[in-house]
């Protein structure tokens, strides 16, 4: 019994021994999961209000609004202004078109022969009925030498059976010839007419073939390229002609426009009104030339929804050239005492189309505007703004209704150096209200 105590003993101290191992690893293992956690706590902290900062520093005007509208700080936000002007602005359809020429002829030669002379330089102006060239006039006149002697010829044979006939009557009524001979005489000499006039006719042609021989401008025009040269000999019969002459003064540019648009031009056109139509160059920023609207097309173009109109110009200086693309601009009407500002000051939001204009405190303030039209970068408004209202045009991204604000006058492609808006040269597309314009999507007012 002693021996199984002395036994027990031992074990019971050996296991209180292993138990208190564990106890010690879950203290210290509590003890670094809440290290970690405040750790993590501490870092989320800073991080979060580093991100604020740097927030707060981008965009001063986003945070909350402080006294007077200020971003966070009490900062003001530099911005760009121009004045609102009253005036109209123009309407303008626009489309592509090409230049056409009113007439372009391929000159051929009417008759055959050798091109002995060329009267005319590539690229020269002309008038109608200028010399271009001249075919060998010699066969020509040979035949008109022929003809003329023939004609003299049968003119003697009338002359004699003239006479004769004369005899034969005479003869007739003494009973010396019968019937017969005398009708017979009288058949001659109409005989001999008959040839006479064919030899006219003859006289006729070889003078209309040695006229063909000088070959002239058909109409005024440029010459282009030369097609032939001379020495080479030429046939009624060629296709390629010797030389083009188009027509350039007037000159036409026929172009295209959406269907939807007929009804306005058509109403126009039938009350007598002349459209004007200004034509700029492929990249639409240099205007070439103006006229007016001539006509247009009798159906729409099933393929595309367009129809086609054909204007008129004078092309005085020639700077219109056949099958030249160009961006046509057609006058339709004029918006009267609008109120116009700068397309880049309109905005768009939940709210409905608005304006940051800037008060006399130096603050921005939201207006709410009703759009009328459209025209290049210019915005004439209806409603919301007054002439002499200053709207701010770059900047928007920073502002919100009350920030405080300090404007400087627009020297730039709006202002070009001073706060007033100038209405757009013709060449500025258009669009009516309930069409797409250039204002700018901004934030939406708060």
């Amino acid at each position: 019994m002693g021996q199984l105590n002395s036994i027990d003993l031992p074990e019971h101290h050996t296991h209180g021994a292993t138990t208190a191992v564990p106890s010690k690893r879950r203290w210290w293992l509590w003890v670094l999961v809440v290290g970690v956690l405040a750790f993590g706590g501490w870092y989320y902290r800073n991080s979060w209000n580093a991100s604020q900062a740097a927030a707060t520093t981008a965009a001063p005007g986003a945070a909350g609004k402080g006294k007077g509208g200020s971003g966070a700080g009490g900062l003001v936000v530099p911005v760009v202004v121009s004045t609102a002007q009253r005036g109209d602005l123009p309407v303008y359809f626009n489309g592509l078109g090409t230049v056409t020429a009113f007439n372009t002829v391929t000159v051929r030669s009417r008759v055959d022969g050798q091109l002995v002379s060329v009267a005319f330089k590539e690229g020269q102006f002309v008038h109608q009925g200028d010399l271009l060239a001249q075919i060998d006039p010699r066969p020509f006149q040979v035949q008109l030498e022929q003809a003329l002697g023939q004609l003299a010829k049968d003119q003697a044979q009338r002359k004699d059976a003239e006479v004769n006939l004369e005899r034969y009557k005479l003869l007739f009524k003494e009973g010396v010839i019968p019937q017969q001979q005398l009708d017979t005489q009288g058949a001659l000499v109409g005989q001999v007419d008959g040839a006479i006039t064919s030899d006219q006719s003859q006289i006729d042609n070889a003078k209309l073939q040695l006229t063909y021989s000088r070959i002239t401008a058909p109409i005024s025009g440029r010459i282009g390229l030369r097609l032939v040269d001379a020495g080479n000999i030429v046939h009624a019969s060629d296709t390629n002609g010797l030389l083009v002459i188009t027509q350039l003064q007037p000159i036409s540019v026929i172009f295209s426009l959406p269907q939807d648009q007929l009804p306005q031009v058509n109403a126009k056109l039938h009350s007598g009104v002349q459209l004007a139509v200004d034509v700029y160059d492929r990249d639409d920023t240099a205007k070439i030339a103006s006229g007016k609207l001539e006509t247009i097309d009798n159906q729409i173009d099933l393929s595309t929804g367009t129809y086609k109109l054909k204007s008129m110009f004078t092309n005085a200086d020639n700077a219109l050239f056949p099958n030249q693309f160009v961006n046509v601009h057609l006058l339709v009407d004029t918006k009267h005492n609008l109120t116009i500002v700068p397309a880049a000051a309109i905005q768009r939001g939940p709210q409905g189309t608005y304006v940051y204009a800037a008060d006399t405190d130096n603050t921005a303030k939201i207006r709410i505007v009703t759009i009328a039209q459209t025209t290049g970068d210019s915005v004439g408004l209806s409603a919301g703004l007054n002439s002499g209202d200053l709207v701010v045009i770059d900047g928007l991204d920073k502002l919100q209704d009350g920030t405080k604000i300090n404007p400087s006058p627009s020297t730039g492609a709006n202002g070009a150096g001073r706060s007033t808006v100038v209405p757009p040269s013709a060449r500025q597309g258009s669009s009516q209200p309930g069409s797409a314009s250039k204002g700018h999507a901004g934030g939406s007012p708060r």
